[in-house]
């Protein structure tokens, strides 16, 4: 394999929240960064210094098309607004895996919580029983099935396992912008879904997209199937994050309640609602995935201080007055600080 082909990476998602993190921090890094996008002239525009490939993640040809040459793929795409996740998934997932068996490199999934039960409840490590009770946790489960299988076979794979995410460039859909705060408005009232003493897991995303590169960067010392669990931001009593973006607001904003009374109702209408629905699970009970594995491989895990971590989110989706989010840009893109 060319130094070339090492150093370049396939990101499909990369104009998502977790997969535009990691390609940047890839290219911050010295890897070349090939992306795949159903409009990559519009893509382009948006962040020029990736290669766009035209092309759809649900076409297999496209995906072996694009991973010709390259060293690595981050399988960071989903299907938008969690629309059709039982028919699209799975897949997109098929199609990335027959790419890196026929180039022979690893793949690179950002995971979540949802392959566990409660059952592996309330501290799942990476070898938990992974039981699911809703439908996308048993997708995850299954992905995951699908990648240990490939990496009996030629593609090597590093899962990443996350709690909630935040930070700029998250989705509309994440419980950070779609609950606690209004994209665009002053924040005013601060509407917690989690219960007072109820610890919660958060992943601030640049500290993620860190993770995963350190681990990247590593991968010859891997094993070829390599899952680990990151700490993130824990909020112990289910109240440090509404109180560190009260803090970063100035004192002045209001912790309130997520009106969950609203989610049955709007459920049979709004798919994001019955996501979140069949989800709630995970704030009646704490949840927290231990990253001593981790940290065993990196050292440390990178961690962002809360309140800086919370004011670059907050500037990012608008919400805090101009002047804050230039200095927000610098903290979700810190290779671009002057040295």
């Amino acid at each position: 394999m060319s130094s070339e082909m090492k150093t370049t990476a396939l990101v499909l998602g990369a104009t998502g929240g977790i997969g535009s993190a990691v390609a940047r921090r890839l290219l911050a890094r010295g890897w070349r960064i090939r992306a795949l996008n159903r409009d990559a002239a519009k893509a382009s525009r948006s962040e020029p210094a990736f290669e766009w490939v035209q092309g759809d993640a649900m076409n297999a040809g496209d995906v072996l098309s694009a991973a010709e040459g390259v060293g690595l793929i981050v399988h960071a795409v989903n299907p938008p607004g969690y629309r059709d996740w039982e028919t699209l998934v799975l897949p997109m997932l098929d199609n990335t895996i027959a790419a890196a068996r026929a180039v022979g490199v690893r793949i690179v999934l950002p995971g979540n919580v949802y392959n566990f039960g409660p059952d592996a409840l309330p501290a799942p490590t990476e070898e938990s029983p992974q039981n699911p009770v809703t439908k996308k946790g048993a997708i995850r489960v299954e992905m995951e099935k699908r990648l240990r299988a490939a990496s009996q076979s030629g593609a090597g794979v590093i899962i990443v396992r996350a709690g909630d995410f935040f930070g700029p460039g998250t989705t509309a859909n994440s419980w950070f912008s779609a609950g606690l705060v209004t994209p665009g408005k002053p924040v005013g009232t601060i509407r917690n879904p989690g219960r007072r003493g109820i610890g919660h897991q958060w992943a601030y995303l640049p500290d993620m997209a860190e993770t995963i590169t350190q681990l990247i960067e590593r991968a010859d010392r891997l094993p070829a199937f390599a899952v680990y669990h990151m700490e993130g931001f824990w909020d112990a009593d289910g109240m440090q994050m509404a109180e560190a973006i009260k803090r970063v607001v100035g004192g002045r904003a209001k912790i309130g309640n997520f009106p969950w009374w609203i989610v049955p109702l709007a459920a049979p209408f709004i798919p994001v609602m019955r996501e979140i629905k069949e989800m709630r699970y995970l704030w009646k009970v704490p949840v927290r995935m231990r990253n001593a594995k981790l940290v065993a491989e990196l050292g440390k895990e990178p961690q962002t201080p809360i309140d800086e971590a919370v004011r670059a989110s907050l500037a990012a989706l608008g919400c805090l007055p101009e002047p804050h989010r230039d200095t927000a840009a610098l903290i979700a893109h810190p290779s671009q600080k002057a040295g």
